[in-house]
């Protein structure tokens, strides 16, 4: 080999190495951020969960429950969700250890579409989907041609239409995809005059007085201000949609995270539950 020939070679093996040594000390900070994350410590020493949940009612349990977890060392910290995309983006990539906002489909829907390692930790509570009006105070009420908005997303535009199916305005098609349903390709007959609006569920609220009535779930009318006992009608306790921990699927033995979803299906947030919502949340436990 001649004198040029090995500067090259030395060059070549010296950049390989260096790229080694930079895709090593990269995955090395990656694991150790993960690991961080996964342990992550107060000053004090306590084990710090951070945990992102909408404000009421997840928000609302998990302040609940926080005194119950110092007292075994465990310091729960609770971010508001103002993005749900997001939320699980960050719960997947370990910047928050859990979120509570969403039921097992809706989460499955994303996991579905994103690919995320995340699995529920566990059922809590179930917020019935309800119709409610600033116009009627009953179903009978509702006039001929009555505007109803419903949510536009993944398996909550489904639970509304079950729930007007229930209730008799319409009939659905058999074999409705619960994550692919929109009025257009779901709905087989109106045995009411209806119109049906989909609507992002966080306009829902903001919109409402342009509707005779609007179907949304708990978590939003309670963050309104509506009285959930308002509802013209809702879904029954049988529905399949409790809202539930989500966390990575790696941690799902986790000492801490089981800690957390012990204390928020325990008998005093059965009573708790009970006792604030009136039966608009209804434990899943």
């Amino acid at each position: 080999m001649g004198k040029v020939q090995k500067i090259r070679a030395a060059v070549s093996l010296a950049a390989a190495l260096g790229l080694f040594a930079v895709s090593a000390y990269a995955a090395g900070k990656a694991d150790k951020k993960a690991a961080q994350s996964a342990g992550r410590k107060t000053a004090d020493g306590r084990t710090l969960l951070r945990v992102q949940a909408d404000a009421a009612p997840h928000a609302e349990l998990l302040e609940f429950v926080k005194p119950k977890l110092a007292a075994q060392g465990i310091s729960l910290e609770i971010t508001a969700v103002t993005d749900r995309a997001q939320a699980n983006a960050q719960t997947a990539g370990g910047e928050f250890d859990a979120n509570f906002f969403q039921h097992e489909p809706y989460l499955q829907s994303v996991v579905a579409e994103k690919g995320y390692d995340l699995v529920s930790g566990g059922a809590v509570h179930v917020e019935p989907i309800g119709a409610y009006s600033d116009k009627y105070r009953a179903k009978a009420e509702l006039p001929d041609r009555a505007k109803i908005a419903i949510p536009s997303d993944a398996t909550n535009e489904y639970r509304a239409l079950r729930v007007l199916e229930r209730e008799g305005f319409i009939r659905l098609k058999p074999g409705a995809d619960a994550l692919q349903t929109t009025v257009g390709n779901a709905v087989a007959a109106y045995l009411k005059p209806v119109a049906l609006a989909e609507l992002d569920f966080a306009l829902i609220p903001l919109a409402k007085a342009n509707f005779d009535a609007y179907i949304t779930n708990t978590s939003t009318i309670l963050e309104a201000g509506i009285d959930p006992a308002s509802a013209l009608f809702r879904e029954g306790r049988d529905s399949p949609y409790a809202n539930i921990l989500a966390i990575k699927a790696d941690r799902k033995d986790d000492p801490a995270l089981k800690a957390l979803y012990q204390a928020l299906t325990g008998e005093d947030v059965r009573r708790f539950i009970e006792d604030k919502y009136k039966g608009a949340v209804i434990p899943a436990f």
